[in-house]
């Protein structure tokens, strides 16, 4: 094994110092390149004195330090030496303040003390103002009130009065109820002769408002009498008086109008007009309605419905109930000037009347007076005299159109026309059809005013086609009657004729029966209900008269219907049979033991059925002389129905043989099948 040399342990400290010290930190490149900038020799020697060449370099940097600081320190001398100058000012001013301010403090505490008791006058100031404001009158509003004319200024010193009558109310509730009780009542004698002077002047502003036909409202008029309305007695006394004014005024024009015109005799008299009913009327409504509309404009304007300045008055404690008050002023104004119209506008409507008109003309003017009716009771209200009188003249006119449909229907009932051979509907049934369809076309061209709606139309019809029903009826009735008697005489004129076979008296028993006599009463009732049911098809108003004039030709038609078999049947003889075929399965003793249905008795009675379906001793009815096709061809198909469903109870009856017939194939020799092929059903 080698021998190691072993390091001093001072040198071996140092020397693990150096290995492990690095040389790539930044504070040693940073030192060794300051180094670098005064160590320029690398010898031993200068090895050796590293360490006094540092210090000999930091000696030297710091006496540069040293040499450019001498400066600064003698710049901070200086400053020094003038804060100390300032801090001695200082000094001296603050002792010449203490000395200032014990010299002045009386001045500041007297200064202080005026101030407080300028503020304290001031508010007092203040206080009186405003108390001399809200509590009284200043000499130019009381001059206002009392000796200028009316203006703004009058309104603004009575709204003032106002003011300070409230106010003091609020003042009763303190303790000064004596200086507020005072001041009421100056303010209520100031108030007073401000309101009775107002209602002197509204009232002679109101007689110039009588003076022209169409005046206007100036806006200090509005204003006077909206504030009117704060005393009721004296607001009422003033709107009677401009109802009356106005009363009067309408009342001249309205005559004016009938009578002599316009200006220059343009529009011409209404009267003129006399002869045309319609226009006459019309155009007084038409006057009346444009006369309305001006003086409701007027009084509106005058009374100022719709300000949103309106106060309610004492009585008055909602704005429900303000309203309410002012739109009864409002009509009873209005009321008040249309009531001198009603008596003259009545009595041309009467004589008009009375003219007898036509009933086309006492139709439309019913019409007319309805839809004006509604139309100003729009603008005037309901229960006015105007409304009321033309309710009373159209409920006049309606009487007089019904009195007379009504005397037209009695002239009808009482000289009911002839039937014609072909059964066709009289003319007087055309007649009424037609004036029924004019009445229709006036009814859906009249005016309906958008509160109110069209009135039923429903009596009309019955008023007018009610008794040509009945007329047509009556004269049905005495066609069957006239039927009769001639059947009647022809019957026994036959009595003494030959023997006929047993068939033929089957057949020809129909010309005797009295059954048959209602046909051609039936058929003429249909084609006259048809006449006065086809036309009103086309139009909505009468469909309900339409459903019942078509559930009454259906009951004709069944009747009708019904008649024809049994008269057919009754030619046959199985009318009477019928019943007995119906209760076959009830009865105990066979039917062909009985004898009204032997095998004998019903072979003959088939073999007339047979000849009148088959057409070889007769023909079934056609009912040529119904007038319309689709009523004639239906009455056909149920007559053949009727006789076919007969057949078939007959055809069960004999081939069940509980019935005890010996040859029911030969007896009833064709199946219902066959009949109804036959029948064409």
């Amino acid at each position: 094994m080698a021998s190691t040399v072993g390091l001093a342990p001072g040198l071996s400290r140092k020397l693990k110092k150096v290995l492990e010290c690095r040389t790539d930190t930044p504070d040693l490149v940073a030192s060794l390149n300051a180094l670098s900038s005064f160590y320029d020799e690398n010898s031993p020697h200068a090895r050796r004195n590293l360490r006094s060449t540092i210090e000999k370099r930091a000696l030297q940097i710091n006496s540069e330090f040293l040499s450019a600081a001498d400066s600064t320190q003698i710049a901070l001398d200086r400053v020094e030496e003038e804060v100390n100058a300032l801090a001695d000012c200082c000094d001296k001013i603050a002792a010449a303040l203490s000395s200032s301010a014990e010299t002045t403090s009386d001045i500041i505490s007297t200064t202080e003390r005026l101030k407080q008791e300028l503020e304290v006058t001031t508010q007092r100031q203040d206080i009186v103002n405003c108390f001399l404001r809200d509590y009284q009158l200043s000499n130019e509003e009381i001059k206002a009130l009392r000796e200028d004319e009316l203006d703004e200024r009058f309104f603004q010193a009575l709204s003032h009065v106002q003011e300070i009558h409230s106010n003091c109310k609020l003042l009763l509730r303190t303790h000064h109820q004596r200086a507020g009780l005072e001041l009421m009542g100056v303010m209520a004698m100031y108030q007073e002769g401000a309101y009775e002077r107002l209602c002197r002047w509204v009232q002679a502003e109101c007689r110039k408002l009588g003076d022209t036909d169409n005046p206007e409202v100036g806006d200090l008029l509005r204003t006077a009498v909206r504030c009117l309305k704060e005393k009721p007695a004296l607001f009422k006394y003033c709107a009677e008086e401009v109802g009356n004014l106005r009363h009067n005024a309408l009342f001249r024009r309205f005559i004016s109008a009938l009578t002599r015109g316009g200006p220059g005799g343009m529009p011409r008299p209404i009267e003129v007009h006399a002869h045309d009913p319609l226009r006459y009327v019309g155009d007084m409504l038409g006057w009346l309605h444009q006369a309305l509309a001006s003086e409701r404009e007027l009084v509106h304007a005058l009374f100022d419905i719709d300000s949103a300045d309106h106060k309610s008055t004492a009585k008055k404690t909602t704005e429900n109930d303000s309203l309410k008050a002012a739109e009864s002023d409002f009509t009873f104004v209005l009321d008040r000037i249309f009531e001198g119209v009603c008596r003259p506008f009545k009595v041309r409507v009467e004589q008009v009347l009375q003219s007898q008109p036509s009933l086309i003309i006492s139709y439309k003017l019913t019409n007319t007076l309805e839809f004006y009716s509604y139309t100003i009771s729009d603008l005037l209200g309901r229960d006015t005299a105007l409304c009321n009188t033309i309710g009373m003249v159209k409920d006049a006119a309606q009487k007089t159109f019904f009195d007379i449909l009504k005397t037209r229907g009695e002239k009808l009932l009482r000289y009911p026309p002839p039937v014609a051979i072909d059964l066709s509907p009289p003319p007087a049934v055309r007649e009424g059809v037609s004036l029924t369809l004019e009445i229709i076309e006036n009814y859906n061209s009249m005016m309906v005013s958008a509160s109110g709606e069209k009135p039923a139309f429903d009596p009309v019809l019955s008023a007018l086609l009610d008794p040509i029903i009945k007329m047509c009826e009556q004269a049905a009735e005495a066609h069957k009657s006239k039927m009769s008697g001639q059947l009647t005489r022809r019957s026994r004129t036959s009595s003494d004729s030959s023997q006929l076979t047993s068939v033929d008296a089957l057949l020809s028993s129909s010309s005797s029966s009295p059954q048959n006599n209602e046909t051609p009463s039936k058929i003429f009732l249909i084609n006259c209900l048809c006449a006065i049911q086809q036309p009103l098809l086309r139009h909505d108003v009468a469909s309900q008269y339409v459903t019942n004039i078509g559930s009454m030709i259906e009951n004709h038609i069944n009747l009708l219907v019904q008649k024809e078999v049994d008269t057919l049947l009754q030619r046959c003889g199985l009318s009477d049979k019928m019943q007995i075929f119906r209760s076959s399965t009830s009865t105990v003793l066979p039917l062909s033991e009985r004898q009204e249905t032997s095998p004998a008795m019903l072979s003959e009675c088939l073999k007339a059925f047979f000849g009148l379906v088959l057409g070889s001793e007769g023909s079934l009815p056609e009912f040529e002389q119904i007038q319309v096709p689709k009523l004639r061809s239906e009455a056909c198909v149920r007559v053949a129905k009727t006789l076919a469903e007969d057949y078939e109870v007959i055809y069960r009856a004999v081939t069940d043989q509980q019935n005890g017939y010996p040859d029911p194939k030969s007896l009833a020799r064709h199946p219902p099948d066959q009949i109804r092929t036959i029948l064409g059903i």
